[in-house]
């Protein structure tokens, strides 16, 4: 796939959830990009074919701890 046509964005994960996605990426043989990539399309594709959302509790708050803000103020 070209890659000159892709976005770049920023994206910020907990420590928890990138061990996740990393350990999953590298069961399927894929880096943790193209492990965040394929699971997005995966997504989107299964709400276009449904009409709705994957799951009903999409909303819901994940299992991960979100680190705290620690700039200095």
């Amino acid at each position: 796939m070209n890659d000159a046509g892709k976005k770049q964005i920023p994206l910020r994960l907990s420590p928890k959830l990138f061990a996740a996605i990393s350990a999953w990426a590298e069961d399927d043989f894929r880096s943790v990009n193209g492990q965040i990539e394929y699971l997005l399309s995966e997504c989107c594709k299964q709400r276009k074919k449904n009409g709705h959302y994957v799951s009903e509790d999409i909303d819901a708050p994940l299992d991960v701890v979100i680190p705290e803000n620690t700039k200095s103020k």
